[in-house]
């Protein structure tokens, strides 16, 4: 069983729901982001998404923009965001990480090469967000010939044909995408959340992760009480770009903010 079946399993047996936070590996820089990832867990996170930088994140909004431009000029690549995975490993072979990203590097590395590579170092999943299931046949086949699971995105928008081609494919979890939009920007209805997940539940096992705009405790709780999954992201880089001189600090915020959801999360669940 992979590490992000058997996260889900035991929490599912404990009857709580996943936290999965998400920071841009490298912003501000590696050490950091390894520091974060650590005390993440430590906070309450259950599985860990690792943004890959790129230079044209079409999906994200400014804050997690932003983050890729300073992780870029800081020097992070694919092959950095690898061997950050392994270098967590070295202390924590137990929590997922899914990486979180764009195909073009991932073209560029070659898809056997990066999922060889990515797989060596400790990746669990990957999210791969502008390519749609209908063109992803082939880096399925590299995934799955090394373990890793191919995460994909859903979103109010998403009609049954797309779901049914989605869950087809799909392994680990599915992304529920809770607005039109990108990252970090506008705000979500609850009833509406609850539709479609009901909606989509209709055709998979799978759990489902909810994101996109959850920025406290109590938008958590509430996402926990309807789907397996709650991802944060803009919330925290906000924690690390308001702390930008006082790296501990930052950390400090991200794991105030990630212990109140957890706790959050657990009373509802």
């Amino acid at each position: 069983m992979s590490r992000l079946d058997d996260c889900f399993k035991t929490l599912k047996k404990a009857g709580k729901k996943a936290l999965i936070p998400f920071v841009t590996a490298g912003d501000p820089d590696a050490d950091f982001t390894l520091s974060c990832m650590h005390a993440m867990v430590k906070a309450g996170a259950d599985i860990i998404e690792l943004g890959v930088p790129f230079s044209d994140p079409m999906a994200d909004g400014p804050v997690i923009q932003k983050a890729s431009e300073r992780a870029l000029k800081g020097g992070m690549t694919l092959r950095g965001v690898i061997a950050l995975v392994k270098r967590f490993r070295q202390q924590d072979a137990q929590t997922p990480v899914v990486l979180m990203g764009y195909l073009n590097p991932i073209e560029f590395m070659g898809y056997e090469a990066f999922a060889a590579s990515a797989a060596e170092a400790g990746v669990d999943g990957v999210l791969t967000v502008d390519i749609p299931p209908d063109e992803s046949a082939e880096l399925v086949v590299a995934y799955e010939k090394q373990g890793i699971a191919p995460i994909f995105l859903l979103a109010p928008t998403s009609h049954p044909h797309r779901i049914k081609k989605v869950v087809a494919l799909a392994k680990g979890y599915i992304y529920y995408v809770s607005l039109k939009g990108v990252t970090g920007t506008g705000s979500f209805d609850l009833d509406d959340v609850a539709n479609k997940i009901e909606e989509i539940k209709q055709f998979t096992s799978l759990p489902l992760a909810v994101g996109f705009g959850v920025k406290n405790a109590d938008l958590a709780a509430n996402i926990a009480k309807i789907g397996d999954a709650v991802v944060v992201g803009s919330a925290l880089i906000d924690c690390i770009t308001a702390n930008a001189d006082d790296h501990e600090q930052a950390k400090a915020a991200i794991s105030s903010l990630l212990n109140d959801m957890r706790k959050g999360m657990d009373a509802v669940s």
